[in-house]
Parts: structure tokens; C-alpha cells; sequence
């Protein structure tokens, strides 16, 4: 191990014997009492030394040797501690390409925060590196989500879509004016080329399957069209379900941004839970459902492009931290923000016993084992290599003082 203290928190001195890292109420933690040696021993942990290295520097400036792991060990716990040799094979493969993690210095860092334990955070980003993730549609919505992947270090992005560019799918970060007239697919699969930190796997584009392939760690749902984001067809997230495959919702319709629910099959709410429970609390809904479904598509829809921005982005954010081994609040939620007041409102998407994704059944089978009342909290569904099974738990929110 070479500890280092996360370089992403700022350091500074509440007194002269009280160092805070970090500025923010979420990441900030204060140590004390810091005596003159101790903050000393604060100077070397720069990822540049081992332990070994550390001892000696340790004894040669007279402290004991033991003073250098008891000081790493608690401020290993605070969370405030990273390997800068760690995170296994496939994080050292990541550092062997400069280029590449130069590139991903910024998310680097923010994993950093998110995740406690020394080498966590390499290892979260080189795990992306192996992901798969389908996105339909190639909108303003879904090219340019595409893009914050692939640009996160999501290995392989494979987006699906009809039709040819058209001039209002354009949108920085997305598709380019110089893509007008081309397939959209195409079009949106070169626009995640350009956002990579490095070339894509040869075989990205797979014609022909599914979009339930297991092979997918996560399939998002972009559509251009405004009544599939209001309303999802439960029946176009039937082969995910059936395949097991996680899948988000994400786009913008009438002014209205929404991201989610993040399904997770068989667990959280779907798209026809949806369905089933807006039927329960509106008896015509299915009535305005079918003439939306069936009346003239508008052409151009009200898709304002800093609310398409935004939307991608947020949608963006919960599928990295899904992918990354984490419990987004998306799971279960409607995340929806209204033009023009900006207002994020949530709205549960609660499993329907009526429905034949399960999750109801699991619910209740939760229930009835919970001890005392209380209810389980539940259990979310990683991907499954076991690179990605190292979340951390979280730090309590706010200022951790930790005697040293």
C-alpha cells in the first residue's frame, strides 16, 4: 500500500492543532489534536512512499514506527485515506495508458469522495471500462447522454435508433450539424467515439440483438417521441424484464424533464407498475393513453435543449452510480422537472401486485420477514462482475472529527 491523503479535498487549518479536509458539509472532516510530529507524518502521505518507507521515515525523525500505521489506520477509517498503487490489475492496466487516465483525472477524483476504502475509486473506474450499456434513442436526450458516458469511461456504448438526422436533433455534446442526413444510430455511435478517452471495442455495434441481451449491464430508455417518455409502453421493456436487465428512463415531453425509475427486475416498480397504478388513481387514463398513441405525431416535439441538457445529465449521473456498484435514488422514483420554475419533484413508482414483473411479490414477501414493523430496506441489484462489487458504505453527512 502507498496511502496518500485523497488529493481531491482541500485541506486547511481550523487552529493550530485542528486540520479540516475538504470544504463541503457532504466530504469535510476535521482531525485533532495534530501535534507538530503528526503533522510531520500529514507530509508524507503522498502515494509516493510505502509503508515500509514510512516507518523508516518515522524512525528516523524519532518517532516510533508504530505512530505511521495507527495515524494511517484511523485516518483510513475516516475515509480519508487512497492507494495510489491500488485497485488490482485492472486499475494498473489504467494507469499504463497516461493519455487515457489523464482524461478521467476529474471523475477519478470524484470517486475518490464517494468511495471509503484505499484503491476503491481506481478500481471503480477501470471497472467501467468493462461495461456494456445500451441507449435507445439518439435524440437530444440520448445522443448526448451517450456521450457523458462513454466520456465517464463506460467501455462500450451501443445506441439504437431510426430515421436520419434531422436538424433538430442537434445539440452540443451530441449530434454535430455535420451529421445531418445520416442515420441516427450512426450518427449518435460516432458522437460517442469523439467523447471517449479511448477507442471503443471493435464489435460496440451488434445488429440485430435484442435489447434485452443479457450481456448488458444497463439498457436506457431516451425516446424522441413525447408520449413514450409520458407514458412508457410496458410492453417495449419486455425482453428486459424477461432477461433480467436493469434499464432507466430518461427524456423530455411538453417542457417536462424526467429521469427514472431505474428498474431493476423482479425488485423495484417498471414501467407497467406505472401504467397499472396511474389506471388505479384515473379511470380515463387508458382512454387518453390510446388517442395519444394513436393521433398525428407532432413533428417537432417541445424539447428545450439546456431542460434536454440537463435531463441527460441527471440520467447520466444515476446510471454511473448504479453501474458503480451504488444505490441510486432513482431506483422506485420519477425524477420530473417543469419549464419554467426548475422545481425537481419526486414521484414513486411503487411495485402494482397487478403486474407480472414480481417485484410486488418481493415486496410483500419483505414484509412479512421484517422484524418489529420495521420494513427491510431493499436489496439493490449490482452488476455482476466483481469488480463492481465494492461499494463502500457511505460517510454520515457533515463534519467527522476523529482524534489522531
Amino acid at each position: 500500500m502507498h496511502p496518500m491523503v485523497k488529493p481531491a479535498l482541500r485541506r486547511g487549518w481550523r487552529d493550530r492543532g485542528t486540520v479540516q479536509f475538504g470544504m463541503t458539509p457532504a466530504h469535510a472532516v476535521t482531525l485533532g489534536p495534530v501535534d507538530p510530529a503528526t503533522e510531520g507524518l500529514l507530509k508524507l502521505l503522498d502515494g509516493t512512499r510505502g509503508l515500509a518507507s514510512l516507518r523508516a521515515e518515522s524512525s528516523r525523525a524519532g518517532l516510533p514506527a508504530a505512530r505511521v500505521d495507527t495515524l494511517v489506520a484511523r485516518l483510513t477509517r475516516a475515509g480519508l485515506v487512497d492507494d495510489a498503487r491500488g485497485g488490482g490489475p485492472a486499475a494498473h492496466a489504467l494507469r499504463e495508458k497516461p493519455d487515457v487516465l489523464d482524461r478521467l483525472r476529474p471523475d477519478l477524483a470524484s470517486l475518490s469522495l464517494v468511495t471509503p476504502e484505499p484503491g476503491g475509486a481506481p478500481a471503480r473506474l477501470a471497472a467501467r471500462r468493462a461495461l456494456r450499456v445500451r441507449v435507445l434513442g439518439a435524440g437530444r436526450v440520448g445522443a448526448l447522454l451517450a456521450s457523458v458516458l462513454a466520456g465517464a469511461g463506460v467501455g462500450e456504448i451501443d445506441v439504437h435508433d431510426v430515421g436520419r438526422v434531422e436538424p433538430w436533433d442537434l445539440a452540443p455534446g451530441g449530434l454535430t450539424a455535420e451529421s445531418l442526413g445520416d442515420r441516427r444510430d450512426a450518427a449518435a455511435r460516432a458522437a460517442v467515439r469523439r467523447a471517449a478517452p479511448e477507442r471503443p471495442p471493435r464489435h460496440a455495434h451488434r445488429p440485430g440483438s435484442g435489447a434485452g441481451d443479457p450481456g448488458f449491464s444497463l439498457v436506457i430508455l431516451a425516446p424522441r417521441e413525447d408520449i413514450a417518455v409520458h407514458a412508457p409502453d410496458p410492453r417495449a421493456a419486455e425482453p428486459l424484464l424477461a432477461s433480467g436487465t436493469p434499464h432507466l428512463y430518461a427524456g423530455v415531453v411538453e417542457g417536462t424533464g424526467v429521469v427514472g425509475p431505474l428498474v431493476l427486475p423482479g425488485e423495484s416498480g417498471c414501467a407497467g407498475c406505472l401504467d397499472l397504478d396511474r389506471r388505479d388513481r384515473d379511470p380515463v387514463w387508458p382512454r387518453l393513453v390510446t388517442q395519444w398513441r394513436s393521433g398525428r405525431v407532432r413533428r417537432v416535439g417541445a424539447c428545450d435543449l439546456a431542460l434536454a441538457t440537463t435531463v441527460a445529465g441527471l440520467a447520466a449521473a444515476h446510471a454511473l452510480a448504479f453501474l458503480d456498484g451504488r444505490s441510486p435514488a432513482g431506483a422506485g422514483t420519477r425524477w420530473e422537472v417543469c419549464l419554467p420554475g426548475l422545481d425537481w419533484r419526486t414521484r414513486p413508482v411503487r411495485p402494482h401486485p397487478e403486474c407480472g414483473c414480481g417485484a410486488a411479490r418481493r415486496s410483500k414477501r419483505e414484509r412479512s420477514s421484517t422484524d418489529g414493523g420495521r420494513r427491510e430496506t431493499m436489496a439493490v441489484q449490482r452488476p455482476s462482475t466483481e469488480r463492481q462489487r465494492q461499494a463502500g458504505a457511505a460517510r454520515p453527512t457533515g463534519t467527522w472529527r476523529a482524534h489522531v
